[in-house]
């Protein structure tokens, strides 16, 4: 079924402002010494699509940087391995002040905010840059600004919007973007839109700086054997798989797909990914969504996988189901680096990624029973599904390589530091 929302041009959104294009070979004999000294910020310990961009650029520039977690967990650990200096300064009530918190709740922790954000400004005026890469980090290092004098980048991963954030938080960020933040970078025209309507900063003044995608940690994985494959996973060796790839919550919508799955007789799916944030109660819903609707023997709970290249090289098709606007799409160009095809929900930064029929499948949000007609038509036409797969590849590599999101990121931060 045809979307109806409308298409961007996959690379309508390139030529963004303020941030050149020189050729990625030159730019990386440049960065490392052209970089100043960059203090990250990070709220989480866990790994996430604002994680996995923080690490290749903190890996990127560990000679001169250190990054702060807000609290401690594997993307630590994933740092460190990188060569990353990481000092974690946590303070459990912060940490669990959600993204609806109310005035209440924000007061309560006022005292736990005022040693964070000293604590993060002591480090800060070591470095010359303080890059700030999620919503808590973005309060409590802008916050500290006086105390610094850093300059100041927040790399936008949101979809500033009520349906994602509450009201008092939606303020808080309006007025430290506006007051307190040198640079605002984001990850796709979606979230630059956002933007614009929350805080006036015209969504064309933004640059916009595509995630980047490992597209060789794909072409490492021998799939020419999915039988072996499969069987090394612990999959059926002989069943249509479509793969879901992220954490169980319910705005990623794997109910959506179990639903879909539940029309289409013998395909199976495969749910890779683990509840994260108190969200557990939604995964024990999912298997007992299974169990009712019958194919709870065509449903494989596969967990968190670290090794996501191999995952996705066994399935049959790649699905991104999630109800609400993404920000970007992570998983999307992922399963494009894969060469498998995508089928995805079209909506937010998703739209800049996917072009219906030529790199990829696009269904409206929500909507089982076009999931469904998508997967059927996919599975019927093994020979539009191959022709989607070889573009999706090669976009991949040319429109979202680590090579670029790097090039771009660093001369971002250079800017930054003048």
């Amino acid at each position: 079924m045809r979307p109806t929302i409308d298409v961007s041009p996959l690379a309508s959104s390139l030529a963004q402002p303020a941030l050149s294009d020189q050729p990625a070979s030159s730019a990386r004999t440049t960065h490392a010494a052209a970089l100043p000294a960059v203090l990250f910020v990070d709220q989480s310990g866990q790994l996430g699509g604002a994680e996995f961009a923080l690490l290749q650029l903190a890996g990127h520039c560990t000679a001169h940087s250190e990054v702060v977690l807000l609290s401690d967990g594997p993307f630590r650990m994933r740092l460190e391995a990188l060569g990353a200096r990481v000092q974690v300064i946590s303070d459990a009530r912060v940490s669990g002040v959600v993204r609806q918190a109310s005035v209440m709740n924000c007061l309560r922790v006022v005292p736990g905010i005022v040693r964070q954000v000293r604590a993060i400004a002591a480090r800060a005026r070591q470095f010359d840059v303080l890059f700030l890469n999620t919503q808590k980090a973005l309060v409590l290092g802008a916050l500290g600004k006086p105390l610094h004098r850093r300059p100041v980048i927040w790399y936008q991963h949101d979809i500033l919007t009520r349906e994602h954030f509450g009201r008092v938080q939606l303020s808080i960020v309006k007025w430290l973007v506006r007051l307190a933040v040198d640079h605002v970078v984001v990850n796709s025209q979606a979230s630059a839109r956002s933007l614009e309507a929350l805080t006036g900063i015209a969504a064309n003044s933004v640059p916009v700086v595509y995630n980047g995608i490992d597209a060789q940690a794909f072409t490492r994985v021998d799939g020419s054997d999915m039988s072996a494959l499969r069987e090394r996973l612990g999959l059926p060796k002989d069943a249509w798989l479509a793969g879901l790839f992220g954490r169980l919550a319910p705005w990623k919508g794997q109910h959506i797909a179990l639903d879909a799955l539940a029309r289409l007789p013998d395909a199976h799916l495969v749910l890779v990914g683990a509840p994260l944030f108190g969200e557990d109660a939604y995964a024990q819903r999912l298997h007992e969504q299974a169990a009712a609707l019958g194919i709870a023997d065509r449903v494989h709970f596969a967990g968190f996988q670290d090794d996501v290249p191999a995952w996705m090289k066994a399935m049959d098709v790649i699905l991104h189901t999630s109800t609400e606007p993404e920000p970007f799409g992570r998983v999307i160009v992922e399963g494009m680096a894969a060469a498998r095809p995508v089928i995805a929900a079209a909506a937010g930064g998703v739209t800049e990624i996917v072009r219906h029929g030529r790199n990829g499948w696009l269904v409206k949000p929500g909507d089982a029973a076009a999931l469904a007609g998508a997967i059927g038509t996919l599975r019927a036409d093994p020979a539009l599904a191959g022709r989607l797969a070889k573009q999706a590849l090669s976009d991949a590599r040319s429109e979202f390589s680590v090579e670029r999101y790097l090039q771009r990121m660093t001369q971002a931060i250079r800017q930054a530091a003048r």
